[in-house]
């Protein structure tokens, strides 16, 4: 249930008017979710992991050691409990985001959500991420890459010394800029 306002001004002789419709704003849905991903492992940040996603279930098959020889494999170590949890904070952001794009033309603001989510089964999965740290003047960037999709995230290291100099030469051209055109305007 959200409140929901419209507003419009307009302009009479003597005065500026503005007015404010509110509405009150319902809506119910059914979401399903299937497989939604959490990592297992204390070591990985979470939204790191979360970036890189989706993942391909359909080719998912049995594991086998045989997949690993050369690789390092991080074992379990966030319990099933706990992942769940972060599970349904997922599936609810999620269900609250797309339920709020139903309404649209409103300024909003939440009075009351219920959502409730059906318990579903855990099960662990190995899937196919590729992590890379690298140190930068004393800092250490950790990058990932979704290995069905190649799709990476992480932190770039950035030099703010060269930023500042970029930053600085681009306001002084923007500000020469704008000087011409208002000298141009004026004369």
């Amino acid at each position: 249930q959200y409140h929901g306002t419209k507003s419009h001004s307009f302009s009479t002789a003597n005065e500026h008017v503005t007015v404010v419709e509110h509405y009150e704003i319902v809506r119910k849905g059914n979401v399903e979710f299937s497989k939604v991903p959490a990592d297992a492992s204390s070591k990985m940040p979470d939204e790191l992991m979360d970036s890189i996603e989706p993942y391909d279930y359909s080719q998912m098959v049995d594991f086998s050691m045989s997949y690993l020889p050369g690789y390092l494999a991080d074992k379990y170590d966030v319990s099933a409990e706990d992942d769940s949890k972060r599970v349904d904070v997922r599936m609810k952001n999620t269900t609250i985001n797309a339920i709020r794009q139903t309404i649209s033309g409103y300024s909003l603001s939440p009075v009351r959500e219920y959502i409730n989510i059906n318990p579903g089964k855990v099960h662990y999965a190995f899937l196919p991420v590729w992590m890379l740290a690298t140190k930068w003047n004393g800092q250490t960037y950790l990058f990932a890459m979704n290995g069905q999709t190649g799709k990476m995230v992480g932190d770039l290291p950035v030099d703010k010394g060269r930023f500042f100099m970029y930053f600085i030469a681009i306001a002084v051209i923007i500000a020469a800029i704008v000087l011409l055109i208002g000298f141009m305007t004026i004369h």
